[in-house]
């Protein structure tokens, strides 16, 4: 394993664990303590995490955005659950959104062929769409979030609103009862939220790892949404604000 991917790993791992130690990293990833302990400087450094003595711990910076390339391999069984049991409950000839999310290109993948008019929100969802027979594929146009491959932007906006949609499916970046949803980016919030004025049904999905986490950019009230699906378990005060408000829980 080369240092960039080591590196990329140890991030990965902070970011969803939110603290981890020298020897557990060493263990994990088949490498000498010394070695970590340098990888952590080093990351410390660059303000990735923060190096704490017998290990590292994450950075509580709304500021701070962990790569594409990362969250898009953190907690892949989770996000394969969300995304079968999402694609369950799409009917043929809606119309859908899908937000530019990680999660999302896995829901992109579990549709299948079945027939469906979709936007996704990134390149990368697009793709996966491209070559399905009975997907009628159509995009937002606008600027594309370099790193990401998302769609931001007022032109991107503007796509969206002139659309109604059956259902559009929002990744949060962060969730919480008292924080609502949370994106990183400012343009992914704002066409988040677009999605969300211009469409009958809106479900929200995250992994457990993204539950009681604020990033830099509000999105919505949890009560919003219609349908939540997450592999997050939550106490019964928590459920119990989702039935207050009417929100439809599916726990994967």
């Amino acid at each position: 394993m080369d240092v960039q991917e080591r590196q990329r790993r140890i991030e990965q791992t902070v970011a969803t664990e939110e603290a981890v130690t020298v020897a557990d990293l060493a263990a994990r990833l088949a490498t000498s303590e010394a070695t970590i302990r340098r990888d952590l400087i080093e990351l410390d450094h660059k303000g990735v995490l923060r190096r704490v003595h017998g290990g590292a711990r994450r950075l509580a910076l709304r500021g701070a955005e962990l790569s594409y390339a990362s969250r898009a391999t953190a907690n892949v069984d989770a996000k394969a659950r969300i995304a079968a049991a999402v694609a369950d409950r799409l009917g043929t000839d809606e119309a859908v959104l899908l937000d530019s999310g990680t999660t999302c290109v896995e829901i992109a993948r579990a549709v299948g062929d079945r027939p469906l008019r979709v936007m996704p929100l990134s390149l990368t969802a697009a793709n996966v769409l491209a070559g399905r027979r009975d997907v009628r594929l159509i995009c937002p146009g606008g600027e594309v979030r370099a790193g990401e491959l998302a769609f931001v932007g007022p032109l991107a906006e503007a796509g969206i609103r002139r659309l109604r949609f059956d259902t559009a499916v929002v990744s949060g970046c962060g969730a919480s009862v008292a924080g609502g949803v949370t994106a990183y980016d400012l343009g992914d919030a704002a066409v988040k939220t677009a999605a969300i004025d211009c469409a009958e049904r809106v479900i929200l999905v995250f992994d457990r790892s993204k539950w009681e986490k604020s990033t830099f950019a509000w999105v919505a009230d949890l009560k919003t949404f219609d349908l939540v699906v997450t592999d997050h378990r939550f106490t019964a005060a928590e459920s119990a604000f989702f039935e207050r408000n009417g929100v439809e829980v599916v726990a994967v």
